[in-house]
């Protein structure tokens, strides 16, 4: 080749690789760009059989479906989680023991959720056999069977989400062992919530997850020793924490170090929504929102979610029409004689509360008592008309004065009629409705004693009452030491065990003056009078020093015109106490 053939040649070879330079392609000039990936997190926690939508309930199970499904047509990267305290509840998640739940989760789209203490309120090997029947995975990492066998709940599981990895591990309350009926949990342990995290957040990042999320239902009580903030602080590696069991609203979420905390706070009167974004593979950004009953009630319930809804309340009227005991007198459920006074119904549902809890007294609001049951056969259909509200039993530490104040509080409105008027058991009271409010309550008697005011009872109420409200105020932060199944459900077992049942209106609470308190007259001293005989040389300063008195006493008890003056044979009369 010539050497002006060389020079055009390297000119040429020049050229083509500028060219490459521009054209190739990750080169740093023209670099790919960041792949983002959007996630949403829909959540619920505390539905407590809500189904349905009501006046004190959230927009129910159909609604919720439908939101879902709108959400999922704006982000097909969808996971529903549920934290617990689902299937329990109202007598649409009762009659079934959990399977109507069960049922309706199917067909809504659940990928998985933990189990919270009321779950497990038709005992364990129920929780076993609706793991079966779920097309969705029910978390327990720290749930182990004491006997070592297998269980059939999961650990964690691992979705992925359009190429994201998500590791989701589940925990329940160890609460949960006293605040279920502790017979449901015998054949189970519930482990540290803290030790079990650390081991599955190490196992799920041996797994090279993109992020991990704990279903929980530990809840942020300040009164609990396991909670979401506890395990947000002690276990690294969590970055979301779908959360139940404390009903607590958390609208934007709470941040606690690198971990945000969410939960919908209770009956579904919210869905939560947590929108997460990813770029390249890590998690970038975490956008927490609570969608309220408000706007759920605004769409058309699910047609198919609906339908199944329609289907179990049919599937329950025969159950409703068991038979389960019967009544020789009427059970008085008006509501003008549950706000204002002691009725037999009040006695009955107070009474059965006390059975099954062993508390020392048994308080219910009076405005919780929907229905009176007529003389004869009682059905199951009968005490949930009469219980209609799903409220589940509560044992509180208090003290004597927190009763007291509690019972102020119930008397308040008398005669005029208030739903926080007490129906009570394990003691009676009296109470003056002409004294000053806060003031009224006079005498009350605990198993036939007077109340110690200083004393620690334990005291059966119900949740709504033990949350503080109906002004209630004085139970809402005092230690809960037990939790047992709805006050319906109570009632039937009561009335079973008892075949028949006659129960009277026994004088527990009465309306009356207080007596007034007369004053005991001051006692007087008894005297005993002695006769002195004066002697030859005696002075009255003497004489009344060896009786431990002074002359001025003698002279004033004698009457001495001139005590200086007195004579041998002349009689001191000496008063001695």
């Amino acid at each position: 080749m010539s050497l002006k053939g060389r020079k055009v040649f390297s000119l040429m070879l020049v050229f083509m690789l500028i060219v490459g330079i521009f054209i190739t392609p990750g080169y740093n000039s023209y670099a790919e760009e960041s792949k983002i990936t959007d996630i949403t997190v829909v959540h619920t926690n505390d539905t407590h059989g809500r189904v349905e939508p009501g006046d004190n309930d959230g927009m129910g199970f159909a609604r919720i479906a439908a939101k879902v499904k709108e959400l999922r047509e704006q982000n097909q990267n969808l996971i529903l989680l549920d934290a617990g305290d689902t299937l329990h509840g109202l007598p649409i998640a009762t009659l079934s023991e959990g399977e109507s739940i069960i049922k309706l989760m199917n067909e809504m789209g659940y990928d998985t959720m933990a189990l919270g203490n009321h779950d497990f309120n038709y005992g364990y090997d129920r929780i076993e056999e609706l793991s079966k029947i779920a097309n969705f995975s029910m978390l327990g990492a720290n749930i182990e069977k004491k006997d070592g066998s297998p269980k059939p709940l999961k650990d964690y599981i691992i979705k992925e989400v359009n190429g994201i990895k998500i590791g989701i591990f589940g925990l329940s309350t160890p609460e949960t062992k006293y605040k279920a009926n502790p017979v449901y949990t015998e054949e189970i342990n519930i482990l540290d919530p803290v030790e079990v995290g650390k081991e599955i957040v190490k196992e799920l990042k041996e797994q090279n997850v993109n992020m991990i999320i704990a279903v929980t239902h530990l809840g942020i009580d300040k009164s609990s020793v396991d909670t979401s903030e506890k395990l947000a602080k002690e276990v690294d590696g969590i970055d979301l924490i779908v959360d139940g069991h404390s009903h607590s609203e958390l609208k934007e979420g709470l941040q606690v170090n690198n971990t945000l905390i969410v939960q919908t706070g209770e009956y579904d009167k919210n869905l939560g929504i947590v929108n997460l974004e990813f770029t390249d593979g890590k998690l970038t950004k975490k956008e927490a929102t609570l969608f309220p009953k408000e706007e759920g009630m605004k769409l058309e319930p699910d047609k198919q979610v609906q339908a199944i809804i329609d289907e179990i309340n049919e599937e329950n009227e025969p159950i409703l029409k068991e038979v389960i005991g019967k009544t020789t007198v009427l059970l008085d459920g008006e509501r003008e004689t549950n706000r204002t006074q002691e009725t037999n119904l009040g006695n009955l549902m107070t009474d059965a509360m006390l059975d099954v809890s062993g508390a020392d007294v048994a308080l219910t609001n009076g405005g919780g008592i929907r229905a009176t049951i007529n003389i004869g056969d009682i059905t199951r259909g009968d005490t949930v008309k009469t219980f209609p509200f799903g409220n589940y039993l509560v044992v509180k530490e208090v003290q004597g004065k927190d009763i007291v104040a509690a019972l102020e509080n119930g008397v308040s409105a008398y005669p005029e009629t208030l739903g926080g008027f007490p129906q009570v058991a394990g003691m009676t009271f009296k109470f003056d409705p002409s004294k000053e409010i806060g003031h009224r309550v006079w005498e009350v008697n605990i198993n036939g004693k007077p109340i110690d005011p200083d004393k620690t009872y334990t005291l059966a109420t119900n949740d709504f009452m033990a949350a503080g409200g109906d002004q209630y105020v004085m139970f809402k932060d005092k230690k809960n030491v037990g939790e047992f199944e709805a006050l319906n459900e109570i009632l039937v077992n009561y009335i079973k065990k008892s075949g028949e049942i006659s129960p009277e209106v026994e004088g527990r609470i009465v309306a009356e003056k207080e007596p007034a308190i007369e004053e005991a007259p001051t006692e007087r001293p008894i005297l005993k009078v002695e006769a002195y005989t004066v002697k030859p040389g005696d002075v009255l300063w003497r004489i009344a020093k060896s009786f431990g008195k002074t002359w001025q006493e003698l002279a004033e008890y004698n009457k001495l015109k001139n005590p200086h003056l007195i004579f041998p044979g002349q009689k001191i009369l000496i008063p001695v106490n």
